[in-house]
């Protein structure tokens, strides 16, 4: 099942400046997923990261993946507007190249656990075939 843009902000809290995925295809209901972003070399934050040398900075590609693990949480749960979904930990992250202006990043997440309203999963961010980054990261559905 592949998810637009407003289909996604009815899952996730996360809006412009922040919302950081495009569409969403959930693989497998509750557990795996694929997002993309065209980051544009107009966003926000290449004014200062950095200014001669823009890069897209780790964190926001760290946050990409867990929205895209948002969305296919949340897809998989009844529907409840006094739910959302916090980040607890971020483990294992690794960034092997620099995103640039005008990448299109996939991101890939997959559920490692989930115990009670905890769930854990691993991302990859890719550019093209290559892998960019990855992580291990977790987050908790509350009540708002």
């Amino acid at each position: 099942m592949i998810l637009n843009i407003e289909e996604i902000k009815k899952l996730i809290p996360h809006r412009d400046p922040f919302l950081f995925i495009e569409e969403c295809t959930i693989i497998q209901k509750g557990k795996i997923g694929e997002s993309f972003r065209t980051f544009d070399v107009a966003e926000y934050f290449f004014a200062g990261h950095f200014p001669d040398n823009p890069i897209v900075p780790g964190v926001v590609i760290v946050e990409a993946m867990a929205q895209t693990a948002g969305v296919v949480v949340s897809d998989s749960l009844i529907k409840s507007d006094g739910q959302s979904v916090l980040f607890m930990s971020i483990n294992k992250a690794k960034f092997r190249k620099p995103v640039l202006p005008n990448y299109k990043i996939k991101f890939y997440v997959q559920m490692i656990n989930n115990i009670k309203n905890v769930y854990k999963f691993t991302g990859k961010a890719y550019h093209k075939e290559s892998l960019v980054a990855e992580s291990e990261f977790s987050a908790m559905i509350t009540s708002k």
